[in-house]
């Protein structure tokens, strides 16, 4: 009898079975003829376990040599990291993102840069830097890689974005699909000039003279993503909605969908093709239309108040709430903006004292300026008295402005009786949710960029790769909220637990993770992941293909 490891290959996908197998000879031929049959299938079995039977039938002609295997000494070697890519393996395979991403060497080597992108954000390179530090290729069973496969890989999973975006979404709504959709879009900055999407816009970093892109984020009304789209940098925030209601619509099959946006994102071209779909929408408006809907009589002020108030007109919802916080808030902020204008209008008039030369007008101008920038231009009075600049507040005006601060208007063609008037205001403010994944993905812990990708399917993949980071960081989340600690240092703990190679005499025999500390097993218990007792050996190589000390020697 004897061990053996048959491959076979079907399509692209590798299988290996290893087989308890005996050899025979044929009786009754005319020729006595070899011959082999299985006994047993040892795939399911523990590696160790194979190992065991393995070294057992080598040696069962030598009971002595079995032994002395026995008494000889057992050296342990530390191994890799296992905690955190074991952790978060499971979790992906959980939430049914191994199934959607597949079993081949492409999906198994995107799930790494995934699982990477949480443990420790950067470039394709310091993927594989990473994988040299942490068992990925025995926890995710993968071959030999380095950073030009991942690159490939890339282009493989950009292939595949909307296919995987459905596995997922149909996972999730296996009980009943959602009806309610929240969008917005942000930009993200470019450190270079070649980027396939960078162009010049309105860029929300305030990086004056930067390229960017634009991201789109389509969440449930629990804030889970369920697509991401990339435009041009240029694209303004309503031409991005079009496609989504495409995707809603088309792709995931979706009806009767309330689609939640803010004031700047659904305008009346996008009320109308939501209306095309039969898809509602849930937006707020401007100061300048709630203005005018004062004018026109639909609006009074003495609606506003903390409570939610709704008011109907031909067949549009309007739903009415004044934030006193808010309130406070902007008047203090317009007080602030005052002062800063006082401080360089007494500036002004202490350099037009002391020196009779200077002109008031090249010192009114300088003050006008200072007032468009701080947008306090339609509530002061700025006037010259002689060698003197006066500033005052406009009470008239400034009273007028004061009417609207921390008020809010809603507008949304959902009927009553779908959902009240409580319940819109909530949906709205969930928005929120997609604002803080915005803020995760991008500068908190996923760090979308720096982008070190130039193509577009390379830069449409490589934001894809970050929210499906952000799927696998909400879980975490949620699994260490009572936690005193972030996700991101309790991915640092686990990542403290390796592995132990174990070598019997001169040859190593299997990997062994030490049972975990008492606040590792509480991280694990946490997220319902048991941890890892052995992992199998794999004789992987993963290397870089850049050889930056030889880089350095010759530059």
């Amino acid at each position: 009898m004897y061990v053996e490891r048959v491959r076979s290959k079907q399509g692209k996908k590798v299988y290996t079975q290893i087989l308890l197998r005996e050899s025979y000879r044929e009786k009754g031929a005319a020729r006595s003829r070899v011959k082999h049959r299985t006994l047993l299938n040892l795939t399911r079995c523990r590696p160790e376990d194979v190992e065991a039977i393995d070294f057992a039938l080598k040696h069962k002609g030598d009971i002595a040599a079995l032994r002395r295997a026995s008494t000889e000494k057992i050296a342990l070697k530390q191994g890799r990291s296992v905690g955190a890519v074991w952790l978060l393996a499971r979790i992906a395979e959980r939430i049914g993102l191994r199934k959607a991403l597949g079993n081949s060497q492409s999906s198994r080597r995107v799930l790494w840069q995934i699982l990477a992108r949480v443990i420790d954000q950067g470039s394709r390179l310091s993927a594989v830097r990473l994988a040299r530090e942490h068992a990925a290729c025995e926890i995710l069973g993968l071959d030999d890689f380095d950073e030009n496969d991942l690159y490939k890989d890339l282009d493989w999973l950009d292939q595949r974005q909307a296919r995987i975006e459905s596995a997922l979404f149909r996972a999730r709504s296996k009980e009943q699909a959602p009806h309610l959709f929240l969008y917005d879009v942000t930009s993200s900055y470019l450190e270079g000039t070649q980027n396939a999407y960078g162009a010049y816009g309105y860029n929300r970093d305030r990086k004056r003279g930067k390229l960017q892109i634009v991201v789109g984020l389509l969440t449930d009304a629990a804030g889970a993503p369920v697509s991401v789209e990339v435009f041009g940098g240029n694209t303004q925030d309503p031409k991005t909605v079009l496609s989504q209601i495409r995707k809603m619509a088309g792709r995931f099959g979706v009806r009767d969908v309330t689609f939640v946006g803010d004031r700047g994102m659904i305008k009346s071209a996008q009320i109308e093709q939501l209306g095309e779909e039969g898809f509602h929408y849930l937006t707020a408006i401007t100061k300048p239309q709630i203005q005018a809907l004062f004018k026109g009589g639909v609006l009074q002020l003495d609606m506003f108040d903390e409570t939610v108030c709704e008011v109907s007109d031909e067949e549009v919802r309007y739903i009415l709430r004044r934030n006193p916080v808010r309130a406070d808030e902007i008047s203090a902020g317009r007080q602030s903006k005052f002062h800063a204008l006082e401080r360089l209008v007494a500036k002004k008039n202490t350099y037009l004292q002391q020196h009779p030369r200077a002109r008031t007008d090249v010192a009114l101008r300088d003050v006008l300026i200072r007032a468009a920038q701080l947008r306090v231009e339609n509530w002061t009075r700025i006037e010259i008295d002689g060698r003197r600049i006066d500033l005052s507040q406009n009470k008239g005006a400034l009273k007028e402005m004061r009417m609207l601060d921390g008020c809010y208007v809603l507008k949304t063609d959902v009927a009553p009786a779908l959902a009240g008037a409580e319940q819109l205001h909530a949906r709205y403010k969930d928005l929120a949710q997609v604002e803080r994944a915005f803020r995760t993905m991008k500068t908190g812990h996923l760090e979308l960029r720096p982008v070190y990708v130039r193509t577009a399917a390379h830069t449409r993949a490589h934001v894809f790769t970050v929210m499906l980071a952000y799927l696998l960081r909400q879980e975490l989340d949620r699994a260490w909220r009572s936690r005193d600690l972030t996700v991101e240092e309790a991915l640092g703990q686990l990542s403290t637990l390796c592995a132990q190679e174990v070598i019997i005499g001169q040859k190593a025999g299997y990997l062994q993770v030490p049972k975990p500390r008492e606040t590792l097993s509480e991280l694990f218990a946490d997220c319902d992941v048991p941890p890892p007792e052995t992992l199998p050996r794999r004789q992987s190589t993963v290397a870089t293909k850049r050889k930056l000390p030889t880089r350095r020697l010759q530059s």
